[in-house]
């Protein structure tokens, strides 16, 4: 069988890459939109971008009106400040909010119609060119194909896809995320876990992105802790931001399964950051979906080793769900209840967040079947 497998045009990683990069960036355009948050305004990255951009001769204007909900209303916004400043390229700068939204913006900016027809459909526009430059080490964003944005009038998180979304280059400079507090620290790690063990454990799985998913899920399992407890050791950071961006290329190729589709409700309708209501979601749905796949799990417990060829595969599986409640519990993941999530007004909306769940088709990757019956139990046990 022959597979397709995707990826930035370029991306360039380590020490001094942004550095490094800007040497390039003028041969996307004249102009650049810079789409950042407030936060990164606010700690000083973004003057970092700017200098580069600066002694390379870059023209730019920055949009710093994204939030960790990125919205219609946010994409409409920026789509008006590129247009007005007759910007012709675009540099994302911070989590998978920004990135998310950049993508958005450059669609637009060569559509006339409206964002949310484009959710269920492939989207294939000719981009302008897009360079994403990511501050946590978690969603991918900036080598995948995807990008999530609420709809503000059905309050859906809507999932759109199309290889042309995915970023031309990748920076992946470890000293933009030492700037993370703890919490964004431990919520994107625990993201990029879930890219990993998700799309390895896919029906689309492939044999690349098989070797980026492992490859990945040793990294975070060796160094997301450390980053955690030490925020500012360099070593782990560069092998966390690595980690990420294995587990952006795996899961844009093999897609993600039941956490991320029972993820996006949670979201939408409670405004938990992504990487946090993936985090609470993990340990649930991978011990729902295990019985499914007990030699998936089971290769990443070995490849981690956990576990020896010696384990049945069903024993080395609950080895690695075992490690990967540890992990959890370390990283203090709060519970809803602890987030201050309504148990009343969470329960009531239940079903509404099955349905759309299912509906953005990832729980059916999960090799497991999964029925809308079996998330609406799911949502009821993971509230704690």
């Amino acid at each position: 069988m022959a597979y397709s497998f995707l990826a930035p045009r370029e991306i360039v990683s380590g020490r001094g890459a942004l550095e490094s990069a800007a040497k390039k960036f003028s041969s996307y355009g004249k102009k650049a939109l810079i789409v950042t948050d407030a936060m990164m305004v606010k700690l000083g990255n973004a003057a970092v971008l700017e200098q580069a951009c600066r002694e390379n001769n870059v023209d730019y204007v920055i949009y710093d009106g994204i939030n960790a909900e990125p919205s219609d209303v946010m994409i409409l916004d920026g789509l008006k400040a590129y247009k007005e400043n007759h910007c012709d390229f675009l540099i994302a700068l911070g989590g998978g909010s920004p990135i998310d939204s950049a993508k958005a913006i450059g669609m637009m900016s060569v559509s006339d119609a409206p964002i949310a027809s484009y959710m269920g459909k492939l989207i294939d526009v000719d981009m302008p060119g897009l360079i994403a430059i990511p501050t946590t080490a978690g969603t991918g964003s900036e080598v995948t194909k995807f990008t999530i944005i609420n709809d503000t009038a059905t309050k859906v998180k809507m999932l759109l896809t199309g290889a042309c979304l995915i970023p031309a280059m990748a920076v992946i400079d470890p000293k933009f995320t030492m700037t993370a507090p703890k919490s964004v620290t431990s919520h994107t790690g625990i993201d990029a876990l879930c890219h990993a063990v998700e799309s390895y454990t896919s029906r689309k799985a492939q044999p690349l992105s098989e070797t980026f998913s492992l490859s990945a899920i040793k990294r975070i399992f060796e160094n997301l802790e450390t980053c955690y407890n030490e925020p500012s050791n360099e070593a782990a950071r560069i092998q966390m931001s690595l980690a990420a961006t294995e587990a952006g290329l795996a899961f844009t190729n093999a897609s993600v399964t039941i956490v991320h589709g029972m993820s996006r409700p949670i979201g939408a309708l409670f405004h938990v950051p992504h990487g946090l209501s993936n985090a609470m979601l993990l340990e649930v749905c991978m011990n729902f979906a295990v019985d499914g796949a007990y030699d998936r799990f089971a290769d990443i417990a070995r490849y981690l080793g956990f576990a020896s060829a010696k384990d049945e595969d069903e024993k080395a599986a609950r080895i690695f769900l075992e490690k990967l409640s540890g992990l959890l519990r370390n990283l203090h993941v709060p519970t809803m209840s602890e987030y201050g999530i309504d148990k009343d007004a969470y329960f009531a909306v239940i079903e509404k967040m099955a349905h759309d769940a299912y509906a953005s088709g990832s729980p059916s990757n999960t090799i497991k079947e999964v029925t809308v019956e079996d998330m609406i139990r799911l949502y009821k046990e993971v509230y704690r």
